[in-house]
């Protein structure tokens, strides 16, 4: 599914996924509200990836990874996470589609649920839902701010049990290499279970991709996984949580052997939980790990001997982690700008503006005829024209010229004028002052949500993601006031 090292542009919509609980008081509950399952077209995904860009690449190995994960926005504004995999990795394109489509019809709030592939050409591609808050991984190993808190932990621990308990109810008992990699933290800065990990490969189940020290005894013995090497998986995950590191299983076996549980415990945890919870966490990683497959229990198990270590259910995951909740709630519909800047499409954003002229302005043109025919006056109209016709041809440089001679003529500032200009500056590499344009085009007419928008895509080049972010949102909430009164 993929995480994102720094923050980015996250868009609500109506068919973003409302993580609630079943009626029925099942903690583990299944997703009310998912997108059905379909099949997307390749320029679809092009689309959303603004062509496959390397910027929106949120795989944690970037480029490097043999099947890379992007970060996409769909036609109806939805955020994404697109898997594309090697041309090698699905060669039987029909295998591709059932194995997606049987993922597919599972739903639930503990998995990163799919809800998407394609399968063009040599192209084989899957969708699911976007996970803004990076891996366990990221988490465990390669932290900014604080260590994951203890009771943080045990809270992945139980949620990854409750995943992988339904996936057995739904007869999808394989899970292909779990790893701290596979977990990933939604908006609310819940754990979930990639479903990626639920697709068999091109091999049928006969890879392991992690390193061989971490692998079921099984695996190394007959090359095959089965049920209950996913158990095995899981007892690694516990140990990552648990200390902290990635601690091959035969040493971790041995210091619990030895008794020496505090060798094992990430020292960072130290006063957050009872030595009887840490005692039995330990004791559940060493069922897991039992090198014969039959002496390993089952999800039920291990939602039984995880549930009852949690003590503190009432806070939100995303307290426990220190994280940000965003609580804007966008409009309906995004328009074309907001969604291209969304995506840092500069082309879609040059065309919308041709597009959109000078009519956001009302009144503005009209101001001409008024005015007195001067020499002065005909000079505006002649700079304008060729500042207009420079921007239409990409002329960028020449147009911010243009445009900057025209804002020291005119009496009466013009907000596309400067929209026009700052966006020039992007393009010319500017991003300093095509901000400062973006600024004034807000000056000009306040609840411009173009100049909003403008104003994130140039913190965005700036590196100011967060900011970018606020203001990415500000434009789209200003949206509701300008649908029904303009087309952009």
């Amino acid at each position: 599914m993929g995480c994102f090292y720094s923050r980015t542009i996250h868009l609500p919509s109506p068919d973003d996924l409302s993580k609630l609980h079943s009626e029925n008081g099942n903690e583990g509950g299944q997703v009310q509200q998912v997108p059905a399952f379909k099949e997307y077209s390749l320029s679809e995904l092009r689309k959303a990836t603004n062509g496959f860009c390397t910027d929106f690449i949120v795989s944690e190995s970037g480029e490097k990874a043999p099947n890379v994960v992007y970060r996409g926005i769909l036609d109806n504004n939805h955020l994404v996470a697109v898997k594309r995999f090697s041309k090698l990795a699905w060669p039987d394109a029909q295998q591709f589609v059932v194995e997606a489509a049987g993922v597919g019809k599972l739903r639930h709030r503990r998995l990163v649920n799919l809800i998407g592939c394609c399968n063009e050409g040599d192209e084989r591609l899957l969708v699911a839902e976007y996970m803004p808050n990076d891996t366990l991984s990221k988490h465990l190993f390669h932290w900014d701010k604080q260590p994951l808190a203890w009771e943080m932990r045990v809270r992945v621990a139980h949620y990854i049990a409750q995943a992988l308990d339904y996936c057995n109810t739904e007869n999808r008992k394989i899970y292909h290499d779990l790893n701290a990699y596979r977990i990933l933290f939604d908006e609310d800065g819940d754990p979930c279970l990639s479903s990626f990990g639920l697709m068999k490969n091109s091999r049928d189940g006969k890879s392991y991709s992690t390193n061989l020290a971490y692998t079921p005894p099984e695996f190394l013995r007959t090359g095959r996984v089965i049920p209950e090497s996913v158990i095995y998986s899981y007892g690694t995950v516990l140990l990552d949580l648990l200390s902290g590191k990635h601690i091959p299983p035969s040493r971790a076996l041995d210091i619990i052997r030895g008794k020496n549980v505090l060798m094992l415990m990430d020292s960072s945890l130290e006063g957050q939980y009872a030595s009887d919870d840490a005692t039995n966490l330990v004791e559940l990683a060493s069922k897991c790990l039992q090198s014969e497959a039959r002496d390993r229990p089952d999800p039920k198990f291990l939602l039984a001997a995880v549930a009852p270590l949690q003590k503190q259910k009432e806070v939100a995951s995303y307290i426990l982690m220190g994280l940000s909740k965003d609580t804007v709630t966008l409009p309906t519909i995004l328009s074309p700008i907001g969604k291209a800047c969304a995506r840092m499409d500069l082309t879609a954003v040059h065309d919308i503006l041709l597009k959109t002229g000078y009519k956001d302005e009302e009144g503005a043109e009209n101001e001409l005829s008024f005015q007195e025919w001067t020499q002065q006056v005909q000079d505006i109209l002649n700079t304008k024209k060729f500042g207009d016709i420079a921007f239409r041809d990409s002329d960028f440089k020449n147009a911010i010229e243009y445009y900057s001679k025209l804002v020291n003529l005119m009496s009466i500032p013009s907000a596309t004028v400067f929209a026009r200009r700052a966006f020039s500056c992007l393009m010319n590499g500017q991003a300093e002052l095509a901000l400062r344009d973006a600024m004034q085009a807000q000056v000009c007419i306040p609840e411009w949500p173009t100049a909003f928008y403008l104003q994130a895509l140039a913190l965005s080049k700036l590196g100011m993601e967060t900011d970018a972010k606020d203001m990415l949102n500000d434009g789209a909430v200003l949206e509701v006031k300008w649908q029904g009164r303009y087309k952009f």
